[in-house]
């Protein structure tokens, strides 16, 4: 008889946990719900049915987190727009499971209280972990993405990264409920531990640093979706970007090389085999700058027949030559590749980017060195919500730069999308230059500062000194290990909360 509202109950808490995510960050309520999932946890009779609780909680989680998907759909004429929330929906009970996993293990603790808690925390970690590497991953909006606007806690990013962070909202909405149980040893020394994390944080937080860096212009040409892929659009678009670059390198200050970011997709034409096409691009740029544009790579056979495309990004000098290219590694489910095709294509569901030829995905991360300027690292829109996967380690940077494309997600994916670069920013230590041509475009510096910024909707030039690149992190150094260690750790102290009957 119960069955039903307490699955309610479950659905209803994981959608308002998601209004901790940007552009709300009502990050207290995060943490309520998490709250009432660790009690829905608590009071199932066994696993299987924390499993199904959990599970809801993560349909509505990830429903609400996700929503701005369906938007994409209203600009494929091959698909309905309600497919979008189809799709949205059907992702969305697939990222649930590994919420789900975690309930179902956390109940399977014999104790309850601190002990079931340290085990739900180290399974979500472990979920977090699986979700950005299984079916090619889907990392967006881990829950530690919540805590950006809470100083001191953020910092903690580079220590464990942001999976880190997400052990730290279910301690601490773990913390809540044994409160509320009146268990107060292990719900105070859960909120205890969690106050003392965010002051040992503050030590890291710090104002934006003064730099004798190059400056870096992060064009924004305000160009939507319908713009975009109107016919014939294409020289006017280009023509729109090449104008705003032409406005900011005539305001600069010395004889000194600037560089140019434009953001994914800017330039509609085959750069590599269009030498009038890249000598347009360099008419705008001074001798010692650089243009870095998003751009399409073209794949040939043998016999020269078009075969594939890379999602690119490229380095262009001032006499046409280009001198860099990254291929975008991590593609987008149903964006730039359909998963599972046969059954996709059952459901109606086609590939959002127009074309028949597929995207082939590029090596990863790499580093580029840039003459005159510090050596860079290149991210093409959505590989940057990937965790310790966006800075070759051999081969450390100085600076990340990040182009994408997020006018097809409407209204809160931007801000999501920004907020997930400044969780790289600081797990790496590194400022990080974002241009979209609809926003949000702005630099971040490695402790999560954003500069600059240019908001939705906006057409201008954002014209920010490079920061400082920070010592590299014990993230940046070893990666997911210091996960690993923690994600032990938590499990040693449910042990021992156990053991101590707490």
């Amino acid at each position: 008889m119960h069955r039903f509202p307490l699955s309610l109950v479950s659905v209803i808490a994981g959608g308002a946990s998601a209004f901790g995510f940007a552009p709300w960050n009502l990050w207290p309520l995060t943490l309520i719900s998490v709250g009432v999932l660790v009690a829905l946890i608590d009071t199932a009779p066994g696993p299987r049915r924390a499993f199904a609780r959990g599970w809801l909680f993560g349909t509505g989680h990830f429903s609400v987190s996700l929503g701005w998907i369906a938007h994409a759909f209203t600009y494929q004429d091959k698909m309905p727009p309600a497919l979008g929330w189809v799709a949205v929906i059907g992702l969305s009970m697939f990222l649930a499971l590994y919420i789900g996993l975690a309930a179902g293990l956390a109940r399977g603790v014999p104790a309850s209280g601190l002990a079931r808690v340290l085990v739900l925390a180290a399974a979500w970690m472990l979920g977090e972990w699986l979700r950005g590497w299984v079916l090619t991953g889907f990392a967006w909006n881990p829950l530690g993405a919540t805590w950006l606007e809470v100083a001191g806690i953020r910092q903690l990013a580079r220590f464990g990264g942001a999976i880190s962070l997400s052990a730290l909202a279910v301690l601490a909405g773990g913390g809540l409920w044994l409160l509320a149980r009146r268990q107060w040893r292990g719900g105070g020394a859960l909120l205890g531990a969690v106050a003392l994390a965010a002051l040992a944080g503050r030590v890291w937080e710090a104002p934006p640093a003064a730099s004798d860096g190059p400056v870096v212009h992060l064009v924004q040409p305000n160009i939507s979706q319908d713009e975009k892929y109107a016919v014939g659009s294409e020289a006017a678009n280009v023509r729109r970007y090449l104008d705003l670059t032409a406005m900011a390198l005539a305001r600069r200050q010395s004889a000194r090389g600037e560089i140019v970011v434009w953001s994914e997709g800017a330039v509609p034409y085959l750069v590599e085999e269009d030498a009038a096409v890249r000598a347009a691009l360099a008419s705008v740029l001074g001798p010692d700058d650089l243009l870095l544009f998003g751009g399409t790579a073209a794949f040939r056979d043998d016999k020269g027949t078009l075969v594939a495309l890379g999602n690119s990004l490229f380095a262009l000098d001032a006499r046409g030559q280009l001198i860099a290219r990254h291929d975008k590694s991590h593609l987008v489910p149903l964006g730039e590749y359909v998963p599972a095709r046969p059954l996709m294509t059952a459901f109606g569901l086609a590939r959002l980017v127009p074309g028949d030829l597929e995207f082939r995905p590029g090596p990863g991360a790499r580093s580029f060195a840039l003459p005159g300027f510090p050596a860079v690292g290149m991210q093409v829109c959505y590989e940057i919500i990937f965790p310790g996967a966006v800075v070759d380690r051999s081969d450390r940077p100085a600076w990340i730069v990040n182009v994408s494309n997020d006018s097809w997600y409407g209204a809160s994916m931007p801000s999501q999308h920004v907020a997930q670069a400044r969780l790289r920013a600081i797990e790496e230590g590194l400022p990080i230059a974002r241009a979209t041509p609809t926003g949000i475009s702005a630099m971040i510096d490695g402790h999560g500062n954003v500069i600059g910024a240019l908001s939705m909707g906006a057409r201008d030039v954002s014209s920010v000194v490079l920061p400082p690149a920070l010592p590299v992190t014990p993230f940046g150094h070893w990666g997911h290990g210091v996960t690993l260690v923690m994600g032990l750790g938590l499990l040693a102290l449910s042990w021992l909360a156990r053991r101590s009957n707490i």
